[in-house]
């Protein structure tokens, strides 16, 4: 209509892109918008009925118009930006590449209802390794807790071996070793671990450290997933077994490892299949 200026990142804030599939702030950013942007919204449409070039054009338009003023309409709205609202501080949190996982602990409290105590004490143990402050919210209890939730990792004898490592652990860094008074994230506390040689004294306690920081990768990695799932078996090929799908995502989701074997030939690839296990004919 002309409101606006056109041009590279001038109006990102303003604009109605399309919610993603796995970024609930992408929802709660798109429906802010729409009711910022109501009454242009309404105006635009209500141009595009009087003005479509089409009949299908004018359908639509008006179509839309009608939907966007009903009552069901603007109530679901404005309901899922308030629900939206409540957990938006903690999503972008936990979005952060570099994670302050205390502050987001703080914004899980307010939402504790809505998970399952697993979940606590995984990150309760995460918070309590986090440097911040000189490790002032260390706690051996907590990060006993989180311990047992990696029973392959840390055996009853491993249990006992680690409350040792934690006790001789904040004691060193925290009393002794000033070079650790200054972090104030986990990645800064692995490498200063590694550089000090530390990693090698407490290899527990760095094990834990490691699962922590693998928390938001691995997040990460389950919403690739499940937006690679929903791309690959569309309705077109819903039909599509588990053992053909596992193997459509990994090529999908793994685009860069794949792209290194683009210099081998086609007849390498192909004898290397042809030899996994028997098949009826030769390719």
């Amino acid at each position: 209509m002309g409101e606006l200026k056109t041009g590279r990142g001038l109006n990102q804030e303003l604009d109605l892109s399309k919610a993603g599939d796995t970024r609930w702030g992408s929802h709660y950013k798109s429906s802010g918008n729409f009711i910022s942007n109501f009454a242009s919204i309404v105006d635009v449409l209500d141009s595009l009925v009087e003005n479509a070039s089409t009949k299908e054009e004018k359908a639509s338009a008006s179509g839309f118009l009608r939907s966007c003023q009903t009552f069901e309409t603007i109530f679901l709205l404005y309901l899922i930006t308030d629900v939206l609202g409540i957990t938006n501080d903690l999503n972008v949190s936990l979005q952060k590449k570099e994670q302050n996982i205390a502050n987001a602990m703080i914004l899980l409290q307010e939402l504790n209802d809505c998970f399952n105590e697993v979940t606590s004490d995984l990150l309760n143990g995460v918070t309590c390794l986090n440097p911040i402050d000189i490790f002032s919210s260390f706690d051996i209890k907590k990060i006993l807790v989180m311990a047992k939730l990696y029973p392959d990792d840390f055996d009853e004898f491993n249990m006992r071996v680690l409350k040792n490592q934690l006790v001789n652990y904040i004691i060193d860094v925290r009393d002794i070793d000033k070079r650790f008074s200054n972090l104030d994230r986990l990645g800064e506390l692995s490498r200063k671990s590694v550089e000090t040689k530390k990693h090698l004294s407490y290899p527990l306690v760095f094990l834990l450290v490691k699962f922590a920081l693998l928390l938001p990768i691995s997040t990460a990695s389950i919403e690739r997933a499940f937006s690679t799932i929903k791309y690959i078996k569309n309705d077109l090929r819903n039909r599509m077994d588990d053992e053909f799908l596992d193997g459509c995502i990994v090529f999908y989701a793994e685009k860069r490892v794949f792209k290194n074997i683009k210099n081998i030939s086609n007849e390498c690839i192909i004898e290397t299949f042809q030899g996994m296990k028997h098949r009826r004919m030769r390719l």
